[in-house]
């Protein structure tokens, strides 16, 4: 069973950078990719960016190209979200998700086996 667990959420004014940090349990197959998601209120979950883990090859959503960077650390054990000049439109529930793979459409939720607990950003203006 692969476990993760965010870190980093927190309040900001616009303009300010957030980093947050995803932790996996396993660096195995079932989680080569690991994505964040965000989730506003009242709104579906949208695919922020993705890592596919033993490649190193990432994907961002158009929103946040730019601004996020998607990255892990040398061991694969945790994947980071840089934030930079975040907006008030970024305001959510960040959760990370897993998956054997990025292909076939890395940002839909419905194709990821296993998710964290969510960490919640609020951008203020």
């Amino acid at each position: 069973q692969v476990r993760l667990l965010e870190s980093g959420g927190g309040s900001v004014q616009a303009g300010g950078s957030l980093s947050l940090s995803c932790g996996a349990s396993m660096y195995t197959g079932k989680a080569f990719c690991v994505a964040w998601f965000r989730q506003r209120s009242l709104k579906e979950r949208e695919g922020v960016a993705a890592i596919w883990r033993p490649g190193g090859v990432t994907y961002y959503a158009e929103s946040v190209k730019g601004r996020f960077t998607i990255s892990q650390d040398t061991a694969k054990a945790t994947v980071f979200l840089q934030m930079n000049n975040l907006e008030p439109e970024d305001t959510a529930m960040y959760y990370c998700a897993a998956r054997s793979s990025c292909v076939d459409n890395w940002s839909a939720a419905s194709n990821y086996d296993y998710w964290g607990q969510g960490t919640q950003v609020t951008v203020s203006a």
